[in-house]
């Protein structure tokens, strides 16, 4: 599924999130699909729309979502409240959460 896509756009992305997890406190799930899969999403839409909008949601119209930019990752609800829908992101309480902050290499 990776391969498909720009391996420096999905690097750039696993390096974000890597960084987000640390500065944030949070971690991936202990699923890795999980955590690949919107790491997937994220790098599509950012080589198509220019933005990491959230894959993990239906949009009518996702370059006006970008635009409002509530939905592009880390989206509000995350940078409020630690809520990631997604998954991406979980606080140490969550019952998903890995004690990963790295993400292994391929």
């Amino acid at each position: 599924m990776i391969n498909k896509i720009n391996s420096k756009t999905i690097e750039s992305m696993k390096l974000f999130a890597e960084n987000y997890a640390k500065t944030t406190n949070t971690f991936f799930c202990i699923d890795p699909e999980v955590t690949e899969s919107v790491l997937v999403g994220l790098t599509k839409n950012k080589e198509i729309f220019g933005a990491p909008l959230c894959p993990c949601r239906y949009y009518d119209d996702k370059l006006e979502e970008i635009s409002l930019a509530y939905w592009n990752c880390p989206c509000v609800p995350m940078r409020e409240r630690k809520e990631c829908h997604c998954m991406l992101f979980l606080t140490s309480t969550n019952e998903f959460s890995s004690n990963l902050q790295i993400l292994p290499t391929n």
